[in-house]
């Protein structure tokens, strides 16, 4: 990792879903880029609160953490309002949150999809909605973190697939509304991290099989992602670059 600060050196970004895994990582990569974070979570507050020290012992005063859930609409504009106390302003909004689990058809309960389209989608849109007014003071990025299964449907996962194909076509939609002073892109993750609960290892060679590369990614090649949307791409908006390994190609 190169950890020499470039064109994000002083930067703020706001990180939803940023104790753990991949949000974590992202958060990781944009700090030692020079970027101040405010680092969002719901349940992992042990994970944000010792990332966030760690981040601070690193360079002091770099980070903060914020608790919400991000269903409820009305706690949204506070998260932004915490990142302009926190830090003056904002230049980057990532939607990493993600809610997943499988919901086969003849089970779905309402709950369930409320909850899935609700951290998937309502969310990212509330939120960027929230931020927009403060990113575009310094035209500023969003970037959503979206997932090769909103163009091809996972089994036994309509509700999430559907979500996040939202998400693919809020990203498009946000650019077109929001520029020319926000750019929105968004970044599709194939095999990065193993789900915690619920793949057997077959279904885990079966996928990459599938794989050109025929091995799986890791949570920086992510974090590389959004780092060059936010730092290296001021022409690019309403794409989504997937980071799959070409599974994208044969699914």
């Amino acid at each position: 990792m190169d950890h020499k600060p470039g064109a994000l050196a002083g930067k703020t970004a706001l990180i939803t879903g940023s104790g753990r895994r991949i949000g974590a990582c992202i958060a990781d990569y944009l700090h030692w880029a020079g970027m101040n974070l405010v680092l969002h979570h719901r349940a992992s507050s042990a994970e944000a609160g010792a990332l966030c020290a760690e981040f601070n012992a690193r360079r002091p005063g770099s980070a903060s953490t914020v608790a919400a859930d991000l269903t409820g609409v009305a706690a949204l504009p506070e998260l932004v309002a915490h990142s302009l106390s926190c830090f003056g302003g904002l230049d980057a909004l990532i939607n990493n949150a993600s809610t997943f689990y499988p919901t086969p058809v003849g089970a779905v309960t309402e709950h369930q999809w409320e909850d899935l389209m609700g951290a998937n989608l309502k969310a990212p849109f509330f939120l960027s909605q929230a931020a927009a007014p403060a990113l575009a003071l310094r035209n500023g990025a969003i970037v959503n973190i979206v997932d090769i299964y909103a163009d091809r449907p996972l089994d036994e996962h309509p509700v999430y697939s559907a979500a996040k194909a939202g998400l693919a076509m809020l990203t498009r939609s946000l650019a077109r509304e929001l520029g020319p002073t926000i750019r929105v892109n968004g970044v599709s993750p194939g095999a990065i991290l193993w789900p915690e609960q619920g793949q057997s290892s077959n279904d885990q060679t079966r996928i990459l099989n599938r794989t050109p590369l025929a091995r799986c990614g890791e949570p920086a090649d992510i974090a590389r992602a959004v780092h060059f949307l936010l730092a290296d791409a001021p022409y690019i908006t309403g794409q989504i670059i997937a980071v799959d390994g070409g599974r994208s190609t044969s699914m």
